[in-house]
């Protein structure tokens, strides 16, 4: 039975209640420094459609709490390592934090190149602004198709305590990243991600598509041959641009999409093609018309 342990001192609900205040506080930031020097970063339509996308994610954040701990109080059951054990607390808070960041990558990675997937995580890169508010840009459903994901690390050993600690904890961090006002870090690119690596993960430059996953280590990027550094201006959105702040038309319109391919399908294996491969799989006979290409 998993003991229920104050890590470090710290609760989710502390580290929300201190997290918060913080994330308002460099938006007011931000918005200064946009007045100071006379640039926009901030557009009402662009924001009200994020506050739409984060309602619908909290919601289903709600609505599946109870199933994600489960699943991983379930998977823990059957854990390889004892970290809890092996580790003394400020080790196993690094590990924690390594092993999420993993595992975020893992899904962010497939989010851009499964197609089911990226329907879902699209909306969150339909901003063609860069700000702290994007980061609030959350799909629907995304909760929901993380539980897999996210459930494999207990096996790995990590408490479930652990992982909704030190794993709010990492999201908190990935707020960071979504501004333009935080120039390069130095040495800092070489193992974090920063804002200059996320903005890049955000671009629609033909360079920066499909690059920097991390959410906290951009080290892994590096090793797995993803990271792309930020030399040009970034252009932000989707290739195709949604043109649209809608939230309802935002969450379906990759699945549109996806059903009226189905509708074309000649065999079962471009049925799976079209849902589970990436993000404008053709087969080898389709020919191309006016048709614009996907963000990936």
């Amino acid at each position: 039975m998993i003991e229920n342990r104050s890590f470090l001192g710290l609760s989710n609900e502390m580290v929300y209640l201190v997290g918060i205040p913080i994330v308002f506080a460099l938006i007011a930031i931000e918005v200064l420094v946009m007045t100071f020097k006379y640039v926009r970063y901030y557009k009402w339509d662009d924001t009200l459609g994020t506050l739409g996308m984060l309602a619908g994610n909290v919601a289903m954040g709600a609505a599946t709490k109870s199933l994600f701990f489960g699943c991983m109080v379930w998977t823990y059951q059957y854990r390889l390592l004892d970290l809890q054990a092996a580790l003394p607390p400020w080790l196993l808070c690094l590990v924690a934090l390594f092993l999420i960041d993993l595992m975020f990558y893992l899904w962010h990675r497939a989010s851009h190149r499964v197609r089911f997937l990226w329907a879902i995580h699209l909306s969150h890169h339909s901003s063609q602004e860069m700000n702290f508010s994007v980061a609030f840009r959350q799909p629907v459903l995304a909760p929901l198709f993380k539980i897999p994901f996210f459930a494999l690390l207990p096996i790995l050993g990590l408490d479930p305590t652990i992982i909704v600690v030190v794993g709010t904890i990492s999201t908190l961090w990935g707020v960071v990243g979504h501004t333009q006002i935080i120039p390069k870090l130095g040495i800092a690119e070489w193992f974090l991600n920063t804002p200059s690596a996320h903005r890049v993960h955000h671009g629609i430059n033909p360079q920066y598509v499909d690059k920097n996953y991390a959410n906290m280590f951009i080290c892994i990027d590096r090793l797995l041959g993803t990271y792309e550094p930020e030399v040009e201006p970034v252009r932000y959105g989707l290739i195709s641009q949604a043109n649209t702040q809608n939230p309802v038309t935002l969450t379906g319109m990759e699945w549109v999409k996806i059903w009226r391919d189905l509708k074309t399908a000649r065999s079962l294996r471009e049925a799976v093609c079209y849902v589970c491969g990436p993000p404008g799989w053709k087969p080898h006979y389709f020919e191309p018309t006016a048709a614009q290409a996907p963000r990936s």
